[in-house]
């Protein structure tokens, strides 16, 4: 029996250390484990997504302000010429077409002088006669004593006013059945009043030309901006159809009242002589007015973001995007002023920004 327990007791003793044993084992698993999620939790940290950007510096300069508008390009006023009939007549032919360039003396279009005109003529042709017949016999009824110095005065002014008369006529075209209009200038015809076949009257406008050398762009100005400019204020015209074309002129004027056509102010402002080459009358163009300048801090355009809550920008800290709000003013084709927001110098991402969300990680091109 005594034996028999050694052996029992033996046998609990070798239970005990295999218990022992499987526990170690245990315990080691468990930190082989854990020390494989922590190094897979550094792995996964290690390899979070980064986005790859460049950054620019927000500079400081001087800014004009600027207004920007749109009009067309328009005859000036003082060099239009209105051509009008002297007397009425047939429109028997019409020699231009409008916008058609011409020189001065080239024909524009034919008269027939009507029955009505052409009887004038003769009428003022018939009393010239009469009156100076008149003169001769008065001239011996004056030698004979029979009329007086007085009524002979009389007869010779009866014969200037039947000439006068006549020599008006004439300078009209009256006493041609047919007549061409010819042009007095140079330039472009803006305007057809009559259409060929046409019977018009006396003083009938039948045809406009304008220089083509006195041009001016006819803008169009809200009406609450007309407070910010005046004559005299700087502007740049630029062609919308040539973009490498643009001169500087100033505003003439601006008118009081609202165009009905347009629902905006006309400012005109007079293409310099020279200047005109690649303008076509009636072409639209853009012009930016200068109104002041002052000092502000800018960024490339491609730094500056917006969405719902409006213009935004990202800097970098530590490695990660942060977005800023920012409010912008003046923009050109290169840079937008920043007008709160940022400072001057401050590094901003003008490269990648469309993709990053606040708080991405970054990594800068070099």
């Amino acid at each position: 029996m005594q034996q028999s327990r050694k052996k029992t007791g033996q046998y609990l003793t070798n239970q005990d250390k295999g218990g022992k044993i499987m526990i170690k084992k245990t315990i080691t698993a468990g930190i082989i484990t854990l020390m494989i999620v922590v190094l897979t939790g550094i792995t996964v940290l290690a390899q979070e997504p980064s986005v790859l950007i460049q950054r620019a510096k927000a500079v400081e300069r001087t800014i004009s302000e600027t207004l920007t508008v749109y009009g067309r390009v328009q005859p000036a006023p003082d060099a239009e010429i209105t051509i009008s009939l002297p007397h009425a007549g047939l429109i028997t032919r019409v020699e231009v077409r409008l916008g058609q360039r011409i020189r001065n003396g080239e024909p524009l279009m034919a008269l027939a002088t009507s029955p009505e005109a052409y009887v004038q003529y003769i009428q003022a042709r018939n009393a010239e006669q009469y009156a100076e017949r008149e003169l001769v016999r008065q001239q011996r009824m004056l030698m004979e004593k029979v009329i007086t110095k007085a009524q002979m005065a009389l007869t010779r002014k009866a014969l200037t006013d039947a000439r006068s008369r006549v020599k008006a006529l004439e300078n009209q075209g009256q006493n041609k059945t047919t007549r061409t209009l010819i042009s007095p200038m140079n330039g472009i015809v803006v305007h057809i009043g009559v259409k060929q076949g046409e019977r018009v009257q006396a003083d009938t406008a039948v045809l406009t030309i304008a220089s083509e050398d006195h041009l001016i762009a006819e803008l169009g100005i809200e009406p609450e901006d007309i407070h910010l400019i005046k004559p005299g204020t700087p502007v740049t015209i630029q062609s919308i159809f040539v973009p490498d074309y643009q001169v500087h002129s100033q505003l003439l004027e601006i008118h009081a009242m609202i165009n009905p056509n347009t629902h905006l102010v006309d400012a005109l402002a007079l293409i310099p002589k020279g200047k005109t080459d690649h303008l076509v009358l009636g072409s639209y163009i853009k012009a930016v007015i200068q109104l002041k300048i002052h000092t502000g801090i800018t960024v490339p355009r491609s730094a500056v973001l917006q969405d719902d809550q409006g213009h935004y920008i990202f800097i970098v800290i530590k490695g990660r995007a942060k977005r800023i709000n920012v409010k912008t003013g003046q923009k050109n084709h290169k840079w937008i002023e920043i007008t709160s927001g940022i400072k001057p110098s401050q590094q901003v991402v003008s490269v990648g920004n469309y993709v990053l969300k606040d708080g991405m990680a970054v990594r800068e091109k070099r």
